[in-house]
């Protein structure tokens, strides 16, 4: 009965996801052509924030009770997981299309954070308040420059008879993150209590059960930007969030104490660097993620799983 229970809650968390992506996807977008703000520097920073509050809450909660394995694993697990899973199944429903700075600027930048958090936590097994405090002067460095970018990229505002009214298209956004947000919680809940009813280790729920309910609300936001069009907002609201999770929520929780980092998780931090490294290679050349490129990074991960399951 208990069983049931929770796979009717973890249905209900999916149908939360896909309806508040939807609309905050409607909603994010709308504000960015009213307001001349180019759609990437959105995705970039309000949608992969927003998505990105599942990973932040847990992670940060779970370094609060001393669950490390939980807080690592569920950044490293949904860095992972964001590139391999989500950019792969969006590719694959529908390919996408990269802006020119994503692929020269952004992903060598989550690239480079990620090796600052493998040496932060491999040289000493934990990160510590002084990298947290690191980890935080690059976080605002990347606010920076995404407010550069935002200032020489304005668009020409174009309004039409169609356009909904501002204050509909913030109800509407504050909406769907809020049941984006809720819906992954419940998911979290139920998926963890299931994988527990099974006897999993605490790593693994944290890289792959945990990581994959945070990360549902970049899947789902990622997988409706691409159908709507909105290309931009799919790869930034990836690119971004994964940013985030490390340079905003392991800086946080590292403020707060130190972060336990166990020597496995420098081979999960090594797989999250060659996923960014292949993303990278997938769209140097064209700037656009093919179907063929989604289906490789489909493999890779359920070879990264197989791998998982053996130890």
């Amino acid at each position: 009965m208990e069983m049931l229970m929770q796979l009717g809650l973890l249905a209900l968390g999916f149908l939360m996801l896909v309806k508040g992506a939807d609309w905050f996807v409607d909603g994010s977008s709308g504000i960015a052509d009213r307001m001349g703000v180019p759609q990437l520097v959105i995705g970039l920073t309000i949608v992969a924030m927003g998505t990105s509050a599942p990973e932040a809450a847990v992670s940060i909660t779970a370094a609060l009770k001393g669950s490390a394995e939980i807080t690592i694993g569920n950044i490293v697990g949904s860095n992972i997981l964001n590139i391999l899973i989500i950019l792969g199944v969006t590719s694959v429903i529908v390919p996408v299309a990269v802006a020119r700075s994503t692929v020269r600027i952004e992903i060598p930048w989550m690239l480079f954070i990620t090796a600052v958090l493998l040496a932060a936590g491999y040289t000493g097994n934990q990160v510590t308040l002084l990298e947290g405090v690191v980890l935080w002067m690059l976080f605002l460095l990347y606010l920076a420059y995404l407010f550069v970018m935002a200032m020489c990229d304005r668009q020409e505002v174009v309004e039409t008879e169609e356009d909904k009214p501002a204050w509909k298209l913030l109800v509407l956004m504050i909406i769907g993150l809020v049941l984006v947000v809720w819906g992954s919680d419940v998911t979290v809940d139920a998926a963890t209590a299931i994988a527990k009813a099974a006897d999993l280790s605490e790593r693994f729920i944290g890289l792959t059960i945990v990581a994959l309910g945070t990360s549902l609300p970049e899947l789902f936001t990622s997988v409706s930007a691409a159908i709507k069009g909105k290309a931009d907002i799919a790869i930034g609201n990836i690119v971004g969030s994964n940013i985030f999770n490390i340079l905003f929520v392991v800086g946080t929780a590292a403020l707060i104490l130190p972060v336990e980092f166990a020597p496995s998780f420098a081979i999960d931090t090594v797989v999250a660097i060659g996923a960014g490294v292949l993303l990278l290679l997938c769209v140097f050349r064209k700037q656009l993620l093919k179907r063929s490129a989604g289906i490789l990074m489909l493999i890779c991960y359920g070879g990264y799983f197989a791998y998982l399951m053996m130890q």
